[in-house]
């Protein structure tokens, strides 16, 4: 079967005999990586040492991002080529071992840009050191001995060099262990350092931040437990034992967790830097998998697995092109960092990883087990990066309301706003305003703009109830939310000068087809979508006089050309003023089917003692003491 038809991915028939919910199995995974392999020969220099993809250049240069197009494919192509125990076509072969060639060769036209302290290449250097321990029988065995000594050389500018103190600290820890396999230099005084400010970073289940402060994000994920799994692969008998068992156990700790950030669709919550690597998302699930370290059932990783990679390939990813652009479904530079380059979304490969499991593996022969959000609602609680995650299972989306992370580096540095950090929430079905917009937002109106969120203080994170405070100039805005099904409560204490108007915002619905229906009353705003899904922002608490209007834009969002955002705003009568909302995201045609009942049937009343009392719609009530 040929791979391509007029542009479109042509994928093997669904089985769902083995895979019920998805449908895919090992051969669409197979497809899927052919298709993304072959679709960069286009772009790929004479001796395929560098692929020089179209899109925006990243800040390291062309000279650089070719690199990343080579040593990111690589990555794909190892696992591609191990996975099959080399039964693929020669040619993938052929041309990576070319281009390792021409890449280490200081003398040849496409050779690689040099690894110096902090440089891009120490990113892509990890990959390169990776591929050839996966790779090892089918490519480095079969290099030249002039070729091997040639990228040993490259890569051993890496020893001794001075690396970012943050997730790139396990490069250095990778490429050094490879050149440890190989007989190459290398130092295990680094190799055991950056193991050893790996343990300084842990949090607590099985959370890491990714370097000091508070940032918690997908870099736990396809960073700070996956390459600790690939280097005990490549030290095997040099692995200190004590050091991969504690490994391992954070792992199965947060793939308990990890399991819950996917909606029903597949789709990962939307939150955080680097999202333009989508279902890299599920490589530590395979990581699990390989490591013998995870909860999960088998046919629980495939389907949580399958179910983000064939998310997007339903949304046109790859493109007609077979190339991952620089966005989330369709391109959009917002998602992005300076660092992205045109080759960086193929940091995706990771999730092919499961592919290093032989085929008569159980995660590939076991029928697929539905995930938790398919079978009920779902509600944790996760202190240490601050968060509560709420998911419903009657529309499948998955919500994280956020306490606690806007990685900032500690005080003193400066705080910012980033909109995939310091929003109060992040879902399965949307993406935030970018740039930062009034969405899940609390600010204080001024005449230079409204108030940023900034450094966050986390309070507590307990059952479903998380808290946290931040300091606009001149005030300080005290937030506890409580969640429960798809709802949310909002409880805002703000401490501001009188005559001060303060706004808040609910979530943003985006779409490309057409502007979003919108509906605004007295102290509630709503938005729908055409397909149902639908937003309701609600005064529980506040001023009578409070006002109400929808926030509409075009081209600020990931997920749609069209966003529409809920907002009200009220004024401040000076002192402390107790605010509280109702934040609702659903697409449960049983909720949003009643807009009067969707924004009426949560009360919040506050108490004698300083507290507010919270009823549901269900007639669940929650009692909440006075925040701190």
């Amino acid at each position: 079967m040929p791979l391509v038809e007029g542009g479109t991915l042509l994928l093997p028939p669904s089985d769902h005999v083995l895979s019920p919910v998805t449908g895919w199995t090992r051969a669409h995974w197979e497809a899927m990586a052919d298709r993304l392999l072959d679709g960069l020969l286009p772009y790929a220099s004479p001796k395929f040492a560098q692929y020089r993809l179209p899109g925006r250049t990243s800040h390291s240069g062309e000279w650089s991002d070719g690199l990343e197009g080579f040593a990111r494919s690589f990555l794909l192509a190892a696992f591609r080529i191990a996975g099959s125990e080399g039964q693929v076509g020669p040619a993938l072969v052929e041309r990576y071992a070319s281009g390792l060639a021409a890449g280490t060769d200081p003398r040849h036209p496409e050779h690689w840009p040099p690894i110096t302290d902090r440089g891009q290449p120490m990113v892509e250097a990890a990959s390169v050191a990776v591929a050839l321990h996966e790779s090892r029988v089918w490519l480095w065995d079969q290099l030249d001995e002039r070729v091997r000594e040639q990228v040993v050389a490259w890569l051993a500018d890496f020893v001794g060099a001075v690396v970012n103190d943050s997730n790139w600290r396990l490069f250095q820890v990778i490429v050094e262990e490879f050149l440890a396999s190989v007989g190459g230099p290398h130092r295990r005084g680094e190799i055991d350092a950056g193991l050893a400010r790996l343990d300084d970073w842990y949090r607590g289940g099985g959370w890491y931040t990714d370097g000091d402060g508070r940032k918690f994000d997908y870099y736990n994920a396809w960073a700070l437990h996956l390459y600790p799994v690939l280097w005990a692969r490549i030290a095997g008998e040099r692995a200190d034992p004590g050091t991969v068992a504690r490994h391992r156990a954070r792992l199965g700790e947060f793939l308990g967790v990890h399991q819950h950030f996917f909606g029903a669709d597949g789709a990962p919550v939307h939150q955080g830097r680097s999202l333009t690597y989508r279902f890299a998302a599920a490589a530590p699930l395979w990581a699990g998998a390989l490591a013998d370290a995870t909860p999960l059932p088998p046919g629980r990783t495939r389907r949580l697995a399958s179910g983000a990679l064939k998310h997007f390939a339903e949304r046109g990813v790859p493109d007609e092109r077979g190339l991952l652009s620089l966005g989330w479904y369709r391109p959009f530079l917002p998602v992005t960092q300076s660092y992205s380059g045109p080759a960086s979304p193929y940091w995706a490969g990771k999730a092919f990883l499961g592919l290093l499991l032989p085929a008569d593996h159980p995660v590939w022969t076991a029928p697929e087990e539905p995930a938790p959000i398919d079978t009920g609602d779902v509600s944790l609680t996760l202190p240490a990066p601050g968060w509560l995650l709420h998911g419903t299972a009657a529309d499948g989306i998955v919500r994280l309301v956020n306490h606690g992370t806007d990685r900032l580096p500690p005080p003193p540095a400066e705080a910012e706003d980033s909109p995939h950090y310091t929003k109060f929430a992040y879902s399965s079905a949307t993406a935030p305003q970018t740039p930062p917009g009034s969405d899940n937002h609390i600010a204080l109106l001024a005449a230079d703009g409204p108030s940023r969120r900034g450094r966050i203080h986390p309070l507590y994170a307990e059952g479903r109830t998380a808290a946290s405070w931040h300091a606009p100039v001149g005030s300080r805005i005290t937030t506890t939310s409580v969640v429960h099904g798809p709802w949310e409560v909002r409880i805002h204490r703000v401490e501001a000068s009188a005559g001060t108007v303060v706004r808040v915002g609910g979530w943003a619905l985006a779409d490309d087809t057409a502007p979003l229906e919108t509906e605004c009353g007295s102290g509630w705003a709503l938005v729908r979508r055409a397909d149902g899904l639908t937003t309701v922002l609600a005064t529980l608490i506040g001023p009578a006089d409070s006002t109400s209007a929808v926030d509409r834009a075009r081209g600020r969002n990931a997920f749609g050309e069209h966003s529409a955002t809920p907002l009200v705003t009220v004024p401040h009568p000076g002192g402390t003023l107790l605010l509280a909302t109702l934040v609702v995201l659903t697409a449960d045609p049983a909720v949003h089917g009643d807009p009067y009942a969707l924004r009426t049937g949560t009360r919040a009343t506050p108490t004698a003692g300083g507290g507010v009392e919270i009823c549901f719609p269900d007639g669940t009530e929650s009692l909440l003491a006075p925040l701190p």
